[in-house]
């Protein structure tokens, strides 16, 4: 399995022209079959004797990666897609290849150097200081649990070791669910939930009239707020600067969870958006979302990373050789000590095309969503719900049932047409476009609409 042979040169032949070809192509949508389907077309692929490089690569090529929805796909607009640049894909394909260890600054110094580069462009984009620093992790749940961690033990010290009855953080209706359940099931830190204002944007006045509504326990347990810079269900950035400045006067780590909309800083039509962003004490943004990189990416960014450090830094005899003062070590800033080198992709990128090609590629983005809006607006059959502030247009079908919505999914993806899933607004199952894939175009868009006819 080890050794370099004609038949493992020959199956690396093989992957690296799917790749390409896969490359090339304009994805497929592609569909997703049932456990039975796919037992009956695929069988038993592990075995004692193994099928062979040939029958494993056509059996991927043609029965299981069909099975897999094309979240690259420009009418692909559920949940948030991906669009990974190819650069940043192709590159993906080299990491995969290098067996590049990314945990510590003795293992990968290179790889860590350029994921650094790549993280100093988000924060410069942030307005964090030339001392911030962070990690990329999977994804934004890991990215938000490490910072609250980090927050956590940043207000213990700062308590000299005194722990209230009971660890609180101030969140809304918006916040992504990972964010709740990672406080109340990982950590066993109780939600303080204030309602967001009609957009569903958690407001500094609104934290302020919830403050007042709580008892002195309840209020002294907080120690952090997580304000939202583009919600997953709708595209709304919270009112950071009027969070910021509640967390300031109360003492509270500030936490901005951007893993979809905080692409959006590199965009000038939408930075004023974000005002306040730059007093976050952390920040998280997922590259394989809006940021064209492939899965899994979640930049981590803190403004003091001593902070973070002190609480993540793992303690062994075996690791005394990379816990080496001054050294950057990716692995002390998450939860995390194995670590693959995923903001290498993201970094590539960045150096072949440059920063203002991001811009061009998210202001098209935003432009192909104005216009989606402008045709939700003429149609007489939909009707917009929420006023979008970023790339996300959350809209109903008027006249259908709850039924109807799930009806229409399914017979769009059986014909290979679009993938646009049902969600809820205030108690109500409706759509929604995301729209983050340069490639996504106006007509599709109206012609989504108009088979909803």
């Amino acid at each position: 399995m080890h050794t370099y042979t004609p038949s493992s040169a020959a199956m690396a032949r093989a992957l690296a022209d799917l790749c390409i070809d896969r490359l090339a192509m304009q994805a497929p949508l592609d569909s997703s079959l049932t456990p039975e389907q796919l037992s009956e077309a695929a069988g038993q692929t592990v075995t004692p004797t193994g099928l062979g490089a040939p029958q494993a690569v056509q059996l991927w090529e043609s029965v299981l990666a069909p099975a897999c929805l094309s979240v690259d796909h420009p009418r692909y607009l559920s949940f948030i897609p991906g669009a990974p640049s190819k650069a940043a894909a192709a590159f993906d394909m080299l990491v995969g290849a290098s067996s590049v260890y990314g945990g510590s600054w003795l293992e990968g110094s290179g790889a860590v150097y350029a994921e650094n580069q790549a993280l100093r462009w988000i924060a410069d984009l942030v307005g964090l200081p030339e001392s911030s620093g962070g990690v990329f992790v999977q994804g934004g749940t890991i990215g938000n649990l490490s910072a609250l961690v980090a927050a956590r033990a940043a207000a213990q010290h700062r308590r000299g070791g005194r722990r209230p009855s009971r660890w609180a953080v101030v969140v809304t209706g918006e916040t992504h669910s990972s964010v709740k359940h990672g406080l109340e099931t990982v950590m066993d830190v109780d939600v303080i939930l204030v309602p967001g204002d009609p957009r569903g944007r958690l407001t500094g006045e609104a934290i302020r009239t919830r403050l007042g509504e709580l008892t002195d326990d309840e209020r002294d347990g907080i120690f952090a707020v997580v304000a939202t810079a583009g919600s997953t269900n709708l595209g709304i950035v919270d009112d950071i600067a009027g969070i910021a400045s509640v967390a300031q006067q109360q003492g509270w780590w500030l936490h901005v969870d951007g893993a979809y909309g905080g692409a959006g800083l590199a965009a000038p039509s939408v930075r004023a958006l974000y005002a306040g962003i730059e007093h976050a004490d952390s920040f998280i943004v997922d590259p394989h979302k809006w940021l064209f990189a492939p899965y899994d990416c979640c930049a981590l960014l803190y403004r003091d990373p001593v902070l973070a450090r002190a609480a993540h830094t793992q303690k062994a005899g075996y690791l005394d050789p990379v816990t080496v003062e001054g050294e950057w070590n990716p692995s002390d800033f998450a939860i995390q000590l194995t670590r693959r080198a995923r903001g290498l992709p993201f970094w590539f990128s960045l150096a072949v095309h440059g920063t203002q090609a991001y811009t061009d590629a998210l202001e098209h983005t935003l432009s192909v969503t104005r216009q989606g809006r402008e045709l939700i607006d003429a149609a007489e059959h939909v009707r917009l719900l929420v006023e979008p502030d970023l790339s996300v247009l959350i809209f109903e079908r008027l006249g259908w049932s709850d039924s109807d919505y799930g009806a229409w999914t399914a017979r769009q993806l059986d014909a290979g047409f679009a993938f646009v899933t049902p969600s809820r607004h205030d108690g109500k199952v409706c759509t929604r476009f995301a729209i983050v894939n340069p490639t996504t175009t106006v007509r599709d868009l109206a012609d989504i609409l108009d088979s909803m006819r």
